[in-house]
């Protein structure tokens, strides 16, 4: 039956629909537009760094490698990696999780995700995704970052907690302004509910998201988290924005 589905239905690529060998990959040209963080990255955002040594990956492992965004920005956070740079395919694919209903994406980019949270994960890590409020669920009808935490959680074997943070307030959306106003936007915008603060207190917190460009709405997640007595707290995304060369 899959054999006879394949003929009628070949794979195709998760970016632009052309055919490829395998389920869940991208084509030549998209990949050559995908933007993997493999090589040494920042320890609090996952965004690439110069070099690619094996004193570096020590070095990011250890924490002592921060780009000058995190050096500048508070991170409420201890470690935080990334699958993609946002750009090219990795943006294309982004968007069209978060606003095109391709929901048949999410077990591909969750498993990218998951695979770039790998040095991350502690004994009895729980997974938490970054919330949306109410009146964009009902909107949208999902929350792409639940979308992703979920199989994140599957991959490892993990609990799975999306409701452990809630929107105490609608905010705008975090496309434009500047940083300050982008945390401004979120500040105290986020809690953990009072029924779900037992299952994150005292346990280390994967948060996960989909695209981290000034880190507001994740730090505000985090904070949040904090408040509760959670911790360590690392953070997940599918994609970091950075700053072109």
């Amino acid at each position: 039956m899959k054999g006879a589905l394949r003929l009628v239905y070949p794979p195709q690529c998760l970016c632009c629909g052309a055919p490829v060998a395998d389920e869940g990959g991208l084509c030549p040209a998209c990949w050559r537009e995908a933007d993997f963080i493999t090589g040494t990255c920042c320890a609090r955002c996952g965004a690439p760094l110069p070099g690619d040594g094996a004193g570096d990956a020590a070095d990011a492992a250890a924490g002592l490698l921060v780009c000058d965004d995190c050096l500048r920005v508070r991170r409420p956070w201890q470690q935080g990696r990334a699958a993609l740079v946002y750009r090219g395919s990795g943006r294309r694919l982004a968007l069209m999780l978060k606003h095109g209903d391709r929901l048949d994406l999410a077990p591909a980019l969750g498993g990218w995700v998951a695979r770039a949270a790998l040095p991350l994960l502690r004994p009895e890590t729980v997974v938490v995704p970054v919330p949306v409020h109410l009146r964009r669920l009902l909107k949208r009808k999902y929350n792409q970052a639940e979308m992703l935490s979920r199989h994140v959680a599957r991959a490892h074997g993990l609990a799975h907690l999306p409701g452990a943070l809630r929107r105490l307030r609608h905010t705008p959306m975090q496309d434009h302004g500047s940083v300050g106003d982008r945390f401004a936007n979120v500040d105290r915008a986020i809690g953990v509910p009072a029924r779900m603060a037992a299952q994150v207190q005292g346990r280390a917190v994967l948060l996960v998201d989909d695209v981290m460009a000034s880190g507001a709405t994740l730090a505000a997640s985090a904070d949040a988290l904090a408040a509760a007595g959670a911790g360590p707290i690392s953070v997940v995304v599918l994609a970091r924005a950075v700053k072109d060369a």
